[in-house]
């Protein structure tokens, strides 16, 4: 899963809640509580694109100045506004299998300070931690990851037999990142 994928499965709730209330007057009230919410999560530059958006703006100059995690849900409201069946799945569950180097890239950049990495590994640990089952059981390492535990034995020892082969390509793809 590439980090395009990661953000938009991590957002997809989100992104499909702008498009549906943002577009039904009868919901105007649960669209700007939506909005607030995510001022309030320092989404700002955001928030500010998907009201041009929804004041009709449709040109590709709406991205300018927004970080690559920001352009990725901007654009998917754009594309679902102009064909709902872009939208992407809110109820889809990420394979964890198809995210060690993606994951392993967000801990890593989370753990040497970059804010926006550790914003959206917290997101995604935390839906990981609804799912349950196997999602939960990877949502509680990466907090240890981010903190610098690197010891197999400590990370997977409650951990399913594909979790653990998980946290170990997470592990293998730190190895890497962190040499560089």
């Amino acid at each position: 899963m590439d980090r395009r994928e990661q953000i938009l499965s991590v957002h997809a709730l989100f992104i499909n809640e702008v498009v549906k209330s943002g577009t039904d007057p009868d919901r105007k009230v649960e669209f700007e509580q939506l909005l607030k919410a995510a001022e309030n999560n320092e989404w700002t530059d955001l928030v500010a694109a998907i009201r041009r958006i929804m004041g009709g703006r449709r040109d590709i100059e709406i991205l300018n100045g927004l970080d690559e995690e920001d352009q990725v849900i901007a654009e998917a409201i754009l594309r679902g506004l102009q064909d709902p069946s872009t939208l992407p799945d809110p109820n889809a569950k990420p394979d964890p299998a198809q995210a060690a180097p993606g994951l392993a890239s967000m801990i890593h950049a989370a753990a040497t300070g970059n804010v926006q990495a550790l914003q959206l590994i917290a997101d995604m640990a935390d839906q990981m931690s609804r799912a349950g089952g196997p999602m939960a059981q990877l949502a509680s390492v990466i907090r240890p990851l981010i903190n610098g535990e690197r010891n197999p034995g400590k990370l997977c020892r409650k951990l399913d037999e594909p979790t653990e082969k998980m946290v170990l390509g997470i592990l293998e793809e730190l190895k890497s990142l962190e040499q560089h």
